[in-house]
């Protein structure tokens, strides 16, 4: 009998996952917040707007049709399916049907099943660096193995095509490409877009572009989705996205692939083993998202707009710290370098790691480093909070830095 130590207990598969640094971050600035500490809580990747009240309404009316109480499709309601086709083409120029639409739990989940459906043993993924949390594992869990590439802040965080050419080998399977970014809030210009996708199409490779953020750009950057500017690649390109970010519906976890027919039957094959339908009110609560207008998210995005510059600002005033402007989605990706090896408050940290530790402990503010995204020396913190917290616990930062 394997004693309560023995690793065999746990697959290594399982085993060699990584505990979400974000999730994880958030779970111990609300443990403290319930504690009683005024933590101001800067990790957690959503908005801090409630749901658009004709959303919620249309839940409360699916809750009652009993219709929704019954299992659906595994693939999602043909409705929901058929409105995110109709979507997808309003808000990026991407003309699919509703049998190239899959209805997931969320991003992660559409992720999970895009990885799984097309990896197999030893194939390897480009993945840009910094990078969200999650990509690496969910392609090791099918098997993968993913490549970092390195970004900097002198390139606005943007891989290159000769960064990209120097990391293809034949076993590079495909590519994982986000704009606009997180961690970095990075937006590629429609003309890199195309380049890279074109590079991906002479390279025969997937792209798996992750979309999520397609709503929150600022300024001048422009989103474009790289199957409608490189219409080739549609046949071997996956677009994940989903309804958390742009209405405020992290909870609700309701995502979709959009993707090849084949790939996306797939991969509904997969699901219907794995969750069987995505959860009928939510979905409901979806479809009235994506059927409405965007009145909603160009509120949200004003307001991030905004306290997006104030953040920035108030970073960059900091002796030690260097902030780019993020161009979309809502973090900051500030360079905290010059703080590392520097005694501040009888304290010296080594990595953001161990700095983000110590922010959490003596200031009670929750940030995540920048390990977690491949990105030592770095910080994250989301904008999407209110403004007062926003300057009170960046201000918390700057009263403690200058104090030394």
């Amino acid at each position: 009998m394997s004693s309560p130590t023995s690793p065999r207990r746990i697959s290594a598969r399982i085993g060699a996952i990584a505990p979400s640094a974000t999730l994880a971050v958030d779970a111990k600035a609300k443990a403290l917040k319930a504690a009683g500490a005024p933590v101001i809580g800067f990790g957690a990747g959503e908005p801090d707007f409630p749901t658009p009240e004709a959303i919620v309404e249309a839940a409360v009316v699916a809750a009652r049709d009993p219709r929704n109480h019954k299992y659906s499709p595994a693939g999602g309601l043909p409705e929901l399916r058929e409105a995110v086709a109709v979507k997808t083409a309003r808000d990026s120029a991407l003309q699919v049907t509703a049998s190239q639409v899959l209805i997931t739990n969320g991003g992660k989940h559409a992720l999970y099943n895009t990885f799984a459906t097309l990896l197999d043993p030893g194939d390897e993924v480009l993945l840009p660096a910094p990078y969200w949390t999650t990509y690496p594992e969910s392609i090791a869990l099918a098997g993968g193995r993913a490549v970092a590439i390195p970004t900097s802040a002198a390139s606005g965080f943007r891989v290159t095509i000769d960064q990209l050419e120097a990391a293809c080998t034949d076993r590079t399977r495909a590519l994982v490409f986000v704009s606009p970014s997180n961690p970095t809030g990075a937006v590629y210009p429609p003309a890199e877009v195309e380049a890279v996708g074109r590079w991906a199409l002479e390279r025969d490779i997937w792209v798996i572009t992750d979309e999520i953020y397609e709503h929150l750009v600022y300024g001048t950057a422009r989103h474009v989705s790289m199957p409608a500017v490189v219409p080739e690649l549609a046949e071997r390109c996956v677009v994940v996205n989903g309804v958390a970010k742009t209405y405020a519906m992290t909870g609700w976890r309701v995502g979709w692939m959009v993707g090849p027919t084949d790939v996306i039957a797939a991969a509904t094959n997969l699901q219907s083993h794995a969750t069987s339908n995505v959860d009928n009110i939510a979905q409901r609560a979806a479809l009235a998202a994506v059927s409405g207008d965007l009145s909603a998210v160009a509120d949200m995005r004003a307001a991030f707009d905004r306290r997006r510059m104030s953040m920035v600002g108030l970073l960059d005033a900091i002796d030690g710290v260097r902030c780019p402007i993020p161009e979309g989605a809502f973090y900051c990706f500030p360079s905290v370098e010059g703080l590392l090896g520097r005694t501040i408050d009888a304290t010296v940290s080594r990595t953001s790691l161990e700095f983000a530790d110590v922010l959490l402990d003596r200031l009670k503010i929750a940030v995540v480093p920048g390990e977690a995204f491949g990105a030592p020396g770095y910080l994250r913190l989301s904008f999407a909070l209110g403004d007062d917290d926003l300057a009170e616990g960046v201000g918390r930062l700057a009263d403690w830095v200058a104090r030394g």
